[in-house]
């Protein structure tokens, strides 16, 4: 971490701080508190669980209760990354790559095996009043309305718990409501709202405090196309009017696009890429898809001659050419086959990431 250029001369002594699980560098604590300009800091992020082994059968049972074996899982290995105020950053990877377990570290919920995390000027882990009134933390598998009641009784309890006038609280619900949508809906029991209308009544309770710092662990999960857009558009005009930070996991690639313009990608723990999400797609997906339609259908091995043949449906063909190659094929196409229609497009998003988590490499953009 490069400091800027200061008169002001930093200690570079080492000092072992109580609450950090490995020495911690004062320049870095102090490069900080001077630059400000980045709300979140993880550096060398790594947590290991420890999983007991147990063999099968009253034998292993046995033995394990009187002698357990245990082997580390690395869930997050050496993770480091900054993301400045207002920026909204996608968090990619497959499924126990790491992602919610960062995003437990972030928010304090879970202690890290080693590294440092500052989120908002707070170390996460101590939990602390400022920085709980800063973050907000939500998950699309779990709700914390209450089911039987309706979602503005559960609000009055979260204006209670953070200590929100009877005048604000009315002020937030009624922007918040306007800003999803959710009017005369807040009345009813949690249970009878649709699958997208509580969603977006999670929403509005994770942001009745009005939060700088949004973790957001698949927010869109089970919506339909519909409630994912209203979703996506609600936390760009959220992002946009009190330029809070956004970190947002996902496994449809539309939320990515269209709120992201950076992304860290994770695998098996350890962080891959962090770079602009159109880097991304320069760097991993070095080729075109030419879609074509044909006058008539042509055989496989006649389309092979062109390159590789992703899709074929009678007279529809997809191939996957090479950047380099693109123009001689195309070319050669029009040429030699005799064509409708032909469109020149990049991969899927969806596609790229599949080979990047494929390839293992590991790499940024700068």
């Amino acid at each position: 971490y490069q400091l800027p250029t200061t008169n002001y001369q930093l200690p570079t002594t080492n000092y072992q701080f109580p609450f950090f699980p490995k020495t911690f560098n004062l320049v870095y604590y102090a490069s900080f508190e001077i630059r400000n300009m980045s709300i979140i800091i993880a550096q060398d992020l790594s947590k290991v669980y420890p999983v007991a082994i147990k063999e099968p059968g009253i034998k292993g049972t046995v033995s394990h209760f009187f002698r357990r074996k245990y082997r580390e899982i690395k869930a997050v290995n050496n993770v480091s990354f900054e993301i400045a105020p207002g920026e909204v950053v996608g968090f990619l990877g497959a499924n126990g790559a790491g992602k919610t377990t960062t995003l437990k570290m972030l928010t304090g919920l879970i202690h890290p095996s080693s590294g440092n995390i500052r989120v908002a000027n707070n170390i996460p882990f101590q939990r602390k009043e400022d920085f709980l009134q800063q973050i907000t933390l939500v998950m699309g598998q779990k709700q914390q309305l209450l089911w039987d009641l309706p979602a503005l009784d559960s609000l009055k309890i979260n204006a209670a718990v953070y200590s929100i006038t009877d005048k604000e609280f009315r002020y937030r619900v009624g922007e918040l409501t306007e800003m999803l949508s959710l009017e005369n809906k807040l009345t009813q029991p949690v249970r009878k709202m649709s699958l997208g209308e509580r969603m977006k009544a999670e929403l509005l309770a994770a942001l009745l405090h009005r939060p700088q710092v949004l973790f957001l662990d698949e927010p869109t999960l089970g919506l339909d196309v519909n409630a994912q857009v209203n979703v996506r558009d609600f936390l760009r005009e959220y992002n946009q009017r009190y330029q809070a930070t956004v970190l947002l996991t996902s496994h449809y690639m539309a939320d990515i696009t269209a709120l992201c313009k950076r992304v860290l990608l994770i695998h098996q723990g350890q962080l891959m890429y962090d770079g602009s999400l159109d880097g991304l797609l320069e760097r991993f997906a070095p080729y075109r898809v030419i879609n074509v339609e044909l006058a008539q259908a042509v055989d496989m091995l006649t389309l092979e001659t062109f390159g590789e043949v992703q899709a074929h449906d009678g007279r529809m063909v997809g191939f996957m050419i090479p950047q380099e190659k693109l123009t001689s094929t195309v070319s050669r196409i029009l040429t030699e086959l005799e064509v409708v229609d032909l469109t020149v497009t990049e991969p899927p998003v969806e596609e790229v990431i599949g080979k990047v988590f494929q390839a293992g490499g590991v790499g940024s953009e700068q």
